[in-house]
């Protein structure tokens, strides 16, 4: 692989934005490919995926070249002369990368791999966290499987389109797909490409969703003409699912206590065909309380620690703090209290999450079911979804019956 200095400056500039100045990812990959309209899909891959490895890989590779935050310019290219070395790609004769220590990068990655917070470049109180929730065997294998970079998955848009034809519709726009079993409306990305940029995406004929989080919607048992809420909705991916679940019939409410989140769910809904959408802004309980006791189905995909989806969020490892798994659980806590008022006698809700840890998940069920608004609810039945195990993202998912 030949190297070429402006795609490298441009990772460079990315890491300082991601590792300086605490940018999103996603975010600098989006700014920073702009920076030249005549880059092709090769080199605006390299940028993402360089820039995603070495985030990704951070305390390792900094333990390897023994550079700490905040990192100067010549640091980041110390970080990036690790990322050459260790996946075998000839250094350039380049002045920011002089004296790569070729030998010594591979026997410290060699002695740092034998110790698991450095292996998988996670910090120490995460992978406290993680032994003491889950145990040494299945942490292991669970952070081991978060660092492997994830899947592109598509979601068939079934109001439009049946999977199949959807299929064909993408090979002639040269996107090989393939079928997962087990997930009635996924498609799996053969090798990743920009999809968005394809008129099966602007005829709305399909969404960008993990294969893990397309399992929540049909969970719900939502059928068509039912009142179904969704109260943490977001940027609404769920919500459509649950939109072509129903066949657009009914009502389908979603809410969330962000307006500029609801606005691209409106217009995400638009592209998909979806026409039993209402939006509406968490902005006082009032909102809460004129939907009291009306909703068939009830889905709350709770705030939480994301421990389940850092394959897909990898600078997460480094944002998030011990302190916000604490609060989270809170504000977890609070939802299912609060919002299961919403839920009618006979009907039923599902409580989701995109974390591992029990006590995000089972545990917030059992407190909930225990209190005195709880108490009129019964388990039907859970699922943990691990990463080690499918592949995908990490999720649980509890559906609860409101006695009749």
């Amino acid at each position: 692989m030949r190297l070429h200095r402006n795609l490298v400056f441009a990772v460079i500039d990315a890491l300082h934005m991601i590792f300086n100045e605490g940018e999103y990812a996603d975010k600098v990959i989006e700014k920073v490919l702009r920076y030249d309209k005549r880059w092709g899909s090769r080199d605006r891959g390299f940028i993402a995926e360089t820039t995603y490895d070495i985030v990704r890989w951070k305390r390792l590779y900094s333990e390897i070249a023994e550079v700490h935050e905040p990192y100067s310019r010549e640091h980041l290219f110390r970080l990036f002369g690790v990322w050459c070395v260790l996946r075998g790609i000839r250094i350039p004769d380049w002045k920011q990368l002089e004296g790569t220590p070729e030998r010594r990068i591979k026997g410290r990655f060699d002695e740092l791999s034998k110790t698991r917070k450095f292996r998988e470049s996670i910090p120490d109180w995460m992978d406290e966290l993680g032994v003491k929730s889950l145990g040494e065997e299945l942490w292991t294998k669970e952070i081991t499987a978060q660092n492997q970079q994830a899947d592109v998955i598509l979601r068939t848009n079934t109001l439009k389109v049946p999977k199949p034809q959807l299929k064909s519709f993408l090979a002639k726009e040269d996107i090989a797909t393939e079928f997962i079993d087990g997930y009635p409306d996924a498609l799996k990305l053969v090798e990743r490409q920009n999809v968005f940029v394809t008129q099966a995406f602007k005829d709305g004929l399909f969404e960008v969703q993990d294969a893990s989080s397309q399992l929540v919607a049909p969970f719900l048992e939502v059928e068509p003409g039912q009142r179904v809420i969704d109260a943490c909705a977001g940027a609404g991916g769920k919500t459509l699912h649950l939109a072509s679940q129903m066949q657009n019939k009914g009502q389908l409410i979603a809410l969330d206590i962000y307006e500029s989140k609801l606005k691209k769910l409106k217009k995400r809904a638009r592209r998909n065909g979806v026409h039993n959408v209402e939006t509406r802004v968490i902005d006082s309980n009032k909102v809460i309380k004129k939907l009291h006791n009306s909703a068939d189905r009830l889905l709350l995909d709770a705030p939480c620690s994301g421990l389940g989806v850092i394959k897909r969020n990898p600078d997460s490892k480094w944002k998030l703090e011990p302190e916000f798994v604490d609060r989270i659980m809170g504000v977890q806590q609070d939802i299912l209290q609060n919002y299961s008022k919403m839920v009618k006698k006979g009907g039923q809700m599902v409580y989701a999450t995109c974390s591992i840890l029990p006590q995000e998940n089972s545990e917030q069920v059992k407190k909930f079911l225990e209190s005195e608004n709880g108490k009129d609810f019964e388990l039907v039945r859970e699922r943990n979804i691990y990463a080690s195990e499918t592949g995908f993202d990490g999720f649980y998912m509890a559906l609860l019956k409101k006695k009749a």
